[in-house]
């Protein structure tokens, strides 16, 4: 089949990692043009490496060919960051799948990028240990896809996002060398680097190898569903109860939307006539918990929660978590498209923003659907839409923007797990000033990545870039092969 590669480049990559590991047919291609958001652009070709010697081996070829390269892990990413814009060589890691160590009495495990997060908890388990980071993909996203986007989850709030929990790296870096950086403590002399890469989304080097924290699976929980009649009652309770001196675990937010396509399909026990609930988790000794669920309880009533159930066992507590869990599954059942836009603001802001979010929505016409990790004041506002419905796809990156400079301006952020990628690099210069933006090019310069691994993702501009999100899309569009 042709192929925009040349044969010279085929030949060099299957020479790195072997005939049967390389695909370039066009038909083939197609599923390696997107991850989970609504941006596409095909490579070139993907490779399948098994080992940090056959990914060092592809980065040499590349550079050879003088062709991009963008590393990839299951492609659930939700900003575009494994997204080829400029074509090039999909490094697909997914063969590197391998759980190499578990150090049970040091906590510590030693794992490959390919590794699928729920397939290293369930390992884990047995013996009363687990890695902290849960995002609700975690059935199917890559711990390598985790440590790119220092990915979180519903227990970020007390456990921290991937880069707390991340001792040290192999990596191969632009020139092909393979290097390790930090190790097996918590703290390892000299300059971080390891927290450099932790989160720089495949634009610094292509993870290898992972050696990992773990920690001990609590005691004692205690999962609680609140249940609101409004929105505003349940994010001034998400205050109340932080001011009550308790950290959950978990304290996650679903509104009526999201509980109305949710519930008819999971049967999670959510009352399709509230307006919002708080799922709420406690961890630790029994005695404390007991305590912490009272304190819990009396914050939520105190805020006009008209009622607060427990689960009483572990059954009642997976059905909880499992219309969590498959929210956005659930979303993508019951609309032709949807738009996860993935922001933060502070706590106390949580009602006047969610009000916001919910007055564009109505205002572009689109129906919204909320889920996300109220604690921490991370929003996941859902835009549903049909992309054949002319200008929709970008009414909707419209009403993207307005959400995400909503949240700016209430002194948030642009992310707090998804990432910058390609979606929102646009919009690094609201938060950032120009001379730090130079500080982080600098820094893929030192790396000697700047035009070389995953070009065109976090900071705006670079070589054969577009400056914002608009112009990028309509330069999707006039490319061969790339749409939305």
């Amino acid at each position: 089949m042709p192929t925009t590669a040349s044969p010279a480049l085929i030949e060099a990559l299957e020479r790195a990692v072997g005939a049967a590991h390389v695909v370039h047919a066009p038909e083939d291609l197609i599923a390696y043009e997107y991850d989970a958001t609504i941006d596409r652009a095909r490579p070139d070709a993907v490779v399948f490496p098994s080992t940090a010697e056959e990914v060092a081996a592809v980065v040499r070829a590349a550079n050879e060919f003088d062709v991009p390269i963008v590393p990839r892990g299951s492609g659930t990413g939700l900003s575009g960051g494994a997204v080829p814009i400029l074509g090039g060589i999909v490094v697909a890691l997914t063969r590197m799948n391998r759980i190499i160590e578990v150090d049970a009495p040091n906590r510590v495990a030693v794992v490959q990028p390919g590794v699928i997060n729920l397939q290293l908890q369930e390992t884990l388990a047995p013996l009363g240990l687990t890695w902290a980071p849960d995002p609700s993909s975690q059935r199917i996203c890559t711990v390598g896809g985790n440590v790119a986007n220092n990915s979180g989850g519903p227990h970020t709030l007390a456990h921290g996002s991937t880069v707390n929990h991340v001792l040290g790296l192999e990596v191969v870096l632009a020139d092909g060398r393979i290097v390790r950086l930090g190790g097996r403590v918590l703290d390892a002399p000299g300059i971080d680097l390891r927290g450099l890469l932790v989160g720089s989304e495949g634009t610094l080097g292509i993870v290898t190898q992972a050696t990992i924290r773990l920690v001990p699976i609590a005691p004692a929980v205690r999962t609680m569903l609140a249940i609101f009649d409004t929105v505003d009652d349940a994010c001034t309770a998400v205050s109340a109860i932080i001011r009550n001196g308790v950290i959950p675990v978990a304290l996650e937010m679903l509104d009526q939307e999201i509980i109305r396509i949710v519930e008819p399909r999971i049967h999670a026990g959510y009352p399709l006539d509230a307006g919002a609930v708080l799922l709420i988790e406690v961890e630790g000794l029994a005695d404390g918990v007991a305590v912490e669920s009272a304190a819990v309880i009396e914050a939520c009533r105190a805020s006009g929660a008209r009622d607060v159930r427990s689960a009483e066992t572990r059954e009642e507590r997976d059905r909880l978590w499992e219309g969590r869990k498959a929210g956005i599954g659930a979303i993508g059942a019951a609309a032709p498209a949807f738009y996860l836009l993935d922001g933060v603001v502070p706590r106390t802001k949580l009602p006047d923003v969610m009000r916001g979010v919910l007055d564009l929505s109505a205002r572009y016409g689109f129906r919204c659907a909320n889920i996300f990790h109220a604690g921490d004041g991370n929003l996941h506002p859902n835009i549903m839409f049909d992309p054949q419905e002319e200008g929709a796809t970008q009414r909707v990156l419209d009403l993207g923007g307005e959400i995400m400079r909503l949240c700016v301006d209430a002194g948030g952020a642009i992310t707090g797990e998804h990432g910058i990628g390609l979606e929102k690099r646009s919009y690094m210069e609201w938060v950032f000033a120009a001379p730090d933006l130079d500080a982080m090019g600098r820094i893929r310069t030192a790396f000697g990545s700047a035009e070389r691994l995953n070009p065109c993702k976090m900071l705006p501009g670079g070589h054969g870039c577009a400056s914002g999100h608009a112009q990028e899309l309509a330069g999707h569009l006039a490319q061969p092969g790339v749409y939305l």
